[in-house]
């Protein structure tokens, strides 16, 4: 089987034309007719990442974050992108990636997001035009409302978040909640029109928390923390098409910020 039946089959659950503007998505390094061996799955692509696929006899990485994003002018080990790149060559691998694919797709990231928090009844926050099935982060509800400490507790477990920072108490019950993988602060006034009880994503600023103004609770788990079972999401769907070769999830912890115990 060939890299592009593995690539066609991922195009199903997102679409590249549903990336957005400024992404790189897609097969970043290698030939989509090489015969597949095994895949890997993981969250980035790093030169551990290139390691583990070797030692596991992976020629295809599905990524979820492009390695090369903004492109490359050279191509001689000077930083970890290049050297990825080289390492990956040099072995036969390729990198697919899919990135804001992904993050639109209605059974995509934020999907995933709110299957661990146990959510239900999803929608999407910031519909394409002319589809509410497509666009960014996911509005959904707890079955039961939840003291808003237990909530925090909550989405620090199962996202295992080692520095979980929220905005000003609401002292209510959550019941609607709003999530969106990887940065999220461009959407907290939409989710404030929405009527949220809290919102769940990652990379807000200082000020960003202002904008709560006592009307949600805003949480930001970490980066990685919001997107790590994207990877897992990835592995199961592949799972369920392919059986005569392995999909592997890849053992790298992959996020770069570390917390002090």
């Amino acid at each position: 089987m060939k890299i592009k039946e593995i690539t066609n089959y991922l195009e199903k659950l997102a679409p590249l034309s549903q990336a957005e503007d400024f992404d790189n998505v897609g097969l970043l390094v290698g030939d989509s007719q090489v015969e597949v061996t095994n895949v890997l799955v993981s969250l980035d692509t790093l030169e551990e990442t290139v390691d583990e696929a070797i030692e596991k006899n992976c020629n295809l990485i599905v990524s979820f974050h492009p390695i090369i994003f903004s492109g490359l002018k050279k191509i001689n080990g000077t930083n970890y992108v290049e050297r990825v790149a080289i390492k990956a060559i040099r072995n036969n691998i390729a990198i697919y990636a899919m990135h804001t694919a992904l993050d639109n797709s209605f059974d995509g990231v934020s999907a995933k997001m709110c299957e661990v928090l146990g959510l239900v009844n999803r929608e999407i926050i910031l519909p394409k035009e002319n589809n509410d099935k497509i666009g960014m982060g996911m509005l959904a509800e707890f079955p039961k409302e939840i003291d808003e400490i237990e909530f925090l507790k909550l989405v620090a477990n199962k996202f295992h978040a080692k520095g979980v920072r929220y905005s000003k108490l609401i002292h209510k019950k959550i019941k609607k909640v709003a999530v969106l993988g990887g940065s999220g602060a461009f959407a907290i006034d939409v989710v404030k029109r929405l009527k949220a009880d809290a919102y769940i994503s990652s990379d807000f600023k200082y000020h960003d928390f202002f904008k709560a103004e006592s009307k949600l609770l805003l949480v930001d788990i970490g980066h990685y923390e919001s997107e790590q079972f994207t990877k897992n999401l990835l592995v199961d769907y592949l799972s369920k098409n392919f059986s005569n070769f392995a999909i592997i999830l890849s053992e790298k912890n992959t996020n770069p910020i570390n917390y002090l115990s």
